[in-house]
């Protein structure tokens, strides 16, 4: 073996230890990937057909068996008047996928287009809409959402709109930050020599190379809409009393906290769950389209 194969070996060395190490890394996120993809399916499973799974009427209420422990028949116990928190908690899984899928869907699709409209135009509409996005964000908006619902006899989904017109600045931001670093691109400039029309460039072009950025914002603005709309919940704000919701159901089981803990501590354990699942789910998105993103 010759000098110069040595040194070949030497720096191809390093190179095969740092990939090995990477391919250990992602066949351990590949499980946590798959595993919060398995809780986000249950969760739209339970959404879309909960009183039909669920094994008792969610309702129904039996003041004989008031805070019963787990057993086969109740597999998460009663609460405080006797209804089934199993069951509950299926059919509860609907205001916890579509609220807060409304709320980043729609945070997404209004943020998209402003945040893009300010980092593609710039000059007086960039601060026009950077104004107002700091206008909303200066806002406190659970306190804001707490004193309309109290104001007006509010419902839930109008907590839901609140909830989506005060993330949608946060998208604005990190979409025209994206955008901005996008605009002065060889692709961008050859766009607009061509003749093609902004539109074109911004939704066509433009949007799909920050495609991994806004998945992985989408994501977590599900999760923090999550934590949001169960604390609302949880104060008693949004969902009718009584309805089943895991933020309500986790205010109502305080008091039964040393009679039935599981009454209280699945709804929670619930909510974590399902906002550490999503967040899993933004990272892996994120890494893929931009390795999709950089092999293109």
């Amino acid at each position: 073996m010759t000098a110069v194969d040595l040194d070949l070996a030497e720096k191809q060395a390093p190179d095969r230890t740092v990939r090995r190490g990477l391919l250990r890394g992602v066949h351990r996120v590949r499980g946590s990937v798959a595993i919060s993809f398995l809780i986000m399916a249950i969760v739209a499973v339970a959404a879309a057909f909960g009183p039909l799974i669920a094994p008792q009427n969610p309702s129904a209420q039996d003041l004989n068996l008031v805070l019963v422990p787990p057993s086969g028949a109740h597999w998460l116990g009663t609460d405080e008047l006797g209804r089934d928190v199993f069951s509950r908690m299926i059919v509860g899984s609907r205001t916890v996928f579509l609220g807060p899928l409304m709320v980043a869907g729609g945070a997404m699709l209004v943020g998209n287009i402003l945040g893009l409209l300010a980092g593609y135009r710039g000059g007086i509409i960039d601060a026009f809409i950077m104004r107002l996005a700091d206008l909303l964000m200066a806002v406190p908006g659970l306190l804001i959402i707490i004193v309309v619902s109290g104001t007006i006899g509010a419902g839930y989904w109008v907590a839901v709109g609140l909830l989506a017109l005060l993330i949608m600045p946060f998208d604005a931001r990190v979409v025209r930050g994206v955008t901005l670093e996008q605009v002065p691109r060889p692709y961008v400039e050859a766009a607009r020599t061509l003749g093609v029309s902004d539109r074109r460039i911004m939704f066509l072009h433009i949007w799909p190379n920050i495609s991994a950025v806004v998945v992985a914002n989408t994501c977590l603005a599900y999760a923090g809409a999550l934590v949001g709309l169960s604390s609302l919940s949880f104060l008693g704000v949004g969902v009718a009393p009584g309805s089943p919701d895991w933020g309500q159901m986790l205010s109502d089981g305080q008091i039964s906290l040393f009679q039935n803990p599981i009454a209280t501590l699945a709804p929670g354990a619930a909510i974590v769950l399902v906002a550490a699942a999503m967040n899993i789910i933004g990272d892996w998105g994120y890494d893929r389209l931009s390795s999709r993103g950089a092999s293109r």
